[in-house]
């Protein structure tokens, strides 16, 4: 677990990004930060990552294996995206060949544009931010730290990250994320916070909270994004994580039970 104590940044003497921030984060879970431009998402998440130092207060449980996608992701490198990914995993401890694959394996699941041997500096913004999260994942992380990822994403690769951000947390990672859109945010987190004048604060989203189920088994496929109240639906390790409004619940387990779906978990989550 991540804990947060009393966190404080501080940029050119007084000024004071973020002041006595106690967050915790669980694992299993999906964090989003919210706040207006220069309210300090970033800076936190530069700390969360261990990437940047507070200023005061300390950071605990931070897990070995780290991703993090930065808001900007710059290399104007002459060198491939193969070559680029393929180094970075050798320098996070993967051999030649497996570090090799595993880029393929992710870039090719991203879509890259243009294939694996685009440069670095002639990718678009788009095709930059793949390359970014790729990065990212080159090692299975523990704990997953997304600033705007969606940013200049196309609308397929919108849906990939969205089962990349669940199977992380599906398998027991931490996942933190920043939008702007509550529409996404509300989406793909299962808490959500905002900064306000440095300092963070737990969002109630009031009585329409969600509730994530879990499912396994089942002999057809309802089309499930499709049905009513559904707000996101992943395919991992043979299960259907779904996350659905509450007040939809009850139908959506009737449509499961129908098509022979068995229930593994229902999770109703708190107003954050």
């Amino acid at each position: 677990m991540l804990r947060l104590a009393g966190i404080g940044k501080r940029y050119d003497g007084d000024h004071w990004v973020l002041r006595d921030v106690d967050l915790t984060l669980t694992p299993g879970t999906v964090t989003a930060i919210v706040g207006g431009n220069g309210s300090g998402k970033s800076t936190l998440l530069r700390i969360i990552a261990g990437v940047s130092r507070p200023s005061t207060g300390t950071v605990t449980g931070r897990p070995p294996v780290v991703g993090y996608v930065p808001e900007r992701f710059p290399p104007g490198e002459r060198m491939s995206a193969l070559a680029y990914l393929t180094h970075l995993g050798r320098v996070r401890g993967l051999r030649g060949p497996a570090a090799h694959d595993r880029a393929c394996e992710l870039l090719d699941r991203l879509a890259l544009v243009g294939g694996v041997h685009s440069s670095l500096r002639t990718l678009s913004k788009g095709n930059s931010q793949k390359v970014a999260l790729a990065q990212a994942l080159l090692v299975p992380p523990r704990l997953l730290v997304l600033d705007e990822p969606w940013s200049g994403l196309d609308t397929d690769t919108h849906g990939v990250l969205a089962a990349i951000i669940a199977e992380t947390a599906a398998d027991g990672g931490t996942v933190l994320f920043t939008d702007h859109r509550e529409s996404v945010t509300r989406a793909h987190a299962t808490h959500r916070h905002r900064i306000t004048a440095g300092h963070v604060q737990a969002l109630d989203d009031g009585p329409d909270h969600l509730v994530e189920v879990v499912l396994s088994t089942g002999t057809h496929d309802p089309g499930w994004d499709a049905l009513t109240g559904v707000v996101s639906s992943t395919h991992h390790d043979g299960r259907v994580h779904l996350r659905v409004e509450r007040a939809h619940s009850d139908g959506l387990l009737t449509v499961a039970l129908r098509h022979g779906w068995s229930v593994e978990r229902l999770t109703q989550e708190a107003a954050r």
